[in-house]
């Protein structure tokens, strides 16, 4: 059995400059075993709900795999095989288990009882394909009077937030952004499983850890905030704020961490300041200092979603204002 199987993308334009190479193929190792024969260069998510289906996602939607047959048992080994792959033990002890591969994808599992249709399976494939503001372009996400305008925020050192729903492009759009930063600048990004790879030479990525079935030692996005502000990064990036983290990032960003970025879910852009109140009680805020911290800290909001057609674009852009003593947002047509 060969060590990999190799899934080249079509159109993958080379990049010149420091970062020459155009992106690797993405390789998937026997592990993933039936699940081969299903991912293309075209799919961005899996999906394995059990024995009872095989999903994919090429950009329009998940879609059923006809054919697909698999008892419990070998979903179940075949999730164990993934997550081992990513350095993670996935048993009845530690039944939900996130990992990110070397490869860059991303593999949840939950096994049953939890799931209660059978073992679940979340593969999350990186996009290969837009690693830059030039490919994004072509795909539709934007045209050339936002392209130049997203460009100038890079340029300006804007601190940008990022928001949408699943699956709309958010870290997509974020590593193309980072991916345009000077080359004599250091970024530092922090996640809770690291998938932000924007083409870069000098680029730090922090991981958060869970906690082992022990309960000890896990290291939260908090931390790892508080942790990067000591290594001097020239851009601070979280890539999805989704509890106190925001507190830290929000701090950094209004003492002179110009240039930084983050990304959170929201239904809409009206649903962004609510959505922030909630992860500021999180890290203990009241409306009122989360209103002011995150006024002064974001210079920008873009908020993506998905065209009935799969494509992921810039739906709007919108600037925090004050309200009263309440955060609210303003939508802006910049371009």
């Amino acid at each position: 059995m060969p060590d990999s199987f190799v899934i080249q993308p079509r159109g993958a334009a080379p990049v010149t400059g420091a970062m020459d190479a155009a992106p690797e193929p993405l390789r998937l190792d026997p592990a993933f075993g039936p699940l081969i024969a299903h991912i293309d260069d075209a799919v961005t998510d899996v999906f394995v709900n059990g024995p009872a289906g095989l999903f994919v996602d090429r950009g329009s939607g998940a879609d059923p795999v006809s054919g697909w047959r698999a008892s419990e048992r070998e979903v179940r080994d075949l999730a164990v095989a993934l997550v081992g792959l990513g350095g993670r033990h996935l048993d009845d002890q530690a039944p939900c288990v996130d990992v990110r591969l070397d490869s860059g994808i991303r593999v949840h599992a939950v096994l049953a009882p939890v799931s209660t249709m059978g073992t679940a399976l979340s593969i999350r494939i990186p996009r290969v394909r837009a690693a830059d503001l030039e490919a994004l372009a072509a795909l539709g996400s934007f045209g050339a009077r936002q392209q130049a305008w997203l460009l100038g925020l890079v340029a300006e050192r804007a601190n940008i937030l990022i928001t949408g729903g699943t699956g709309t492009g958010k870290t997509t759009l974020l590593s193309a952004l980072l991916s345009e930063v000077p080359a004599t600048e250091r970024i530092v990004t922090i996640e809770d499983v690291a998938e932000l790879r924007p083409r870069h030479p000098h680029h730090v990525a922090l991981e958060a850890r869970q906690a082992n079935v022990e309960g000890a030692g896990g290291i939260t996005l908090a931390r790892l905030v508080r942790e990067s502000l000591r290594m001097r990064p020239d851009r601070l990036v979280v890539g999805e704020c989704r509890g106190e983290e925001v507190r830290e990032l929000l701090t950094a960003l209004n003492t002179g961490h110009d240039g930084g970025a983050g990304t959170m879910h929201a239904s809409g852009l009206r649903d962004v300041p609510a959505r922030l109140e909630a992860l500021g009680a999180l890290a203990g805020m009241d409306a009122v200092a989360l209103a002011r911290q995150a006024v002064s800290a974001f210079t920008v909001v873009l908020h993506l979603d998905r065209a009935p057609g799969g494509v992921r674009r810039i739906r709007q852009a919108g600037r925090l204002v004050m309200a009263g003593d309440r955060l609210d947002i303003e939508e802006v047509t910049p371009w």
